[in-house]
């Protein structure tokens, strides 16, 4: 099952809206099908392998990450393909949560008289497949906060100079966390500070940048920037709010961007909420924000953030440093956003920490 975990975590960033997922096929001791889910969500993991083995899946057992699916659509389902392959048995690691599996792909196997199997490294597979089960459950994307600080928690200095807090292996490492991403997202304030691409730029891995998201609410961001002289070649969404100037949002479109409008909340600002939702909506699994301080902030005060990745440099700049945390309005710590470390590895000169939320 670890060996079938391995395999559907090479689809993250490449399968939404569908589940990253791994199968590998056992017979008499051996190998004799492997399969992942395929860019674009098909063909599906149980498919891959059963091609790949060939007449040598019959009487074997397939290590599946999550139920085979059950339900019609532009495939077979393949608890149904599994069946006609004559496999033995079926271990799952944990349930699909889509009302249209739910339980039905391992009954359909049952049904066949086929061993089942359920819940081996379910942990396991519920992390690999967060922001699907994310998307399933509550209705938005795995939502990734990457921050990259001094030990000091500051990302630039009091006059913004920021290049470069981290070193080369973490910045190489940010580039890989793009590629297992669906979507990034930044502000517009990082946006424009800093301009960047926000593409995935490790050599042979161009092809997997992920779609770039701008929280722009009043359409700030310069039509000169990278992001938007890109958004031709690489998908590009603006979130701002209903109401802006109908002429920059035509030259926005114009050069390829998609310009999402929201209504305002309560405060007058972008609603975050309703915007994962719609992220959720449109089939976004696993989402990496990349900055700045206040968008971080305001996903945090909302309880938004379900990962946290810290890169620490270890330097110092001290406090007339920007924070890498807007404010958040706490009165006492009873309110403050917890999280458990999760991993801690050494990234070049650089520390990074995992962290997830705690409810």
């Amino acid at each position: 099952m670890r060996a079938a975990l391995a395999l559907a975590r090479r689809g993250w960033g490449r399968v939404w809206p569908n589940p990253a997922v791994g199968c590998v096929l056992v017979k008499e001791g051996a190998v004799v099908g492997r399969g992942w889910t395929q860019p674009g969500g098909r063909p599906h993991a149980e498919t891959e392998a059963l091609r790949r083995a060939g007449e040598r899946a019959g009487g074997a057992t397939a290590y599946v990450t999550l139920e085979p699916c059950a339900h019609h659509g532009e495939t077979p389902p393949c608890a149904e393909a599994l069946i006609a392959a004559g496999i033995a048995r079926c271990v799952a690691a944990i349930e699909d949560p889509d009302p249209r599996v739910g339980g039905r792909g391992l009954a359909i196997l049952r049904e066949a008289g086929i061993g089942v199997e359920l819940g081996v490294c379910d942990a396991e597979a519920r992390e690999v497949n967060a922001g699907f089960l994310n998307r399933c459950n509550v209705g938005r994307p795995l939502i990734v906060l990457k921050t990259a600080t001094t030990l000091d928690g500051r990302i630039a200095t009091h006059n913004g100079y920021s290049r470069w807090i981290t070193g080369e292996a973490a910045r190489h490492r940010t580039h890989l966390l793009r590629a297992e991403h669906d979507a990034i997202m930044v502000g517009a304030a990082t946006a424009m500070a800093d301009d960047p691409m926000l593409t995935c730029r490790v050599a042979g891995m161009e092809a997997r940048s992920p779609v770039r998201i701008v929280v722009d609410p009043r359409m700030q961001l310069p039509l000169t920037a990278q992001l938007v002289k890109t958004a031709g070649t690489v998908p590009t969404w603006l979130l701002t709010l209903d109401g802006g100037d109908h002429d920059r949002r035509l030259a926005y479109e114009n050069a390829g961007a998609e310009v999402i409008a929201l209504p305002a909340d309560e405060d007058g600002g972008l609603p975050l909420q309703s915007a994962m939702g719609l992220l959720g909506e449109r089939g976004i699994t696993r989402l990496l924000v990349e900055g700045g301080g206040r968008l971080a902030a305001g996903l945090l005060h909302r309880r938004l953030i379900d990962r946290l990745l810290w890169f620490r440099a270890p330097s110092i700049i001290g406090g007339d440093g920007i924070p890498g945390f807007a404010a958040l309005g706490l009165e006492d710590l009873a309110g403050a956003p917890r999280f458990e470390l999760l991993t801690r590895e050494t990234i070049g000169i650089d520390t990074l920490e995992t962290y997830r939320a705690v409810a």
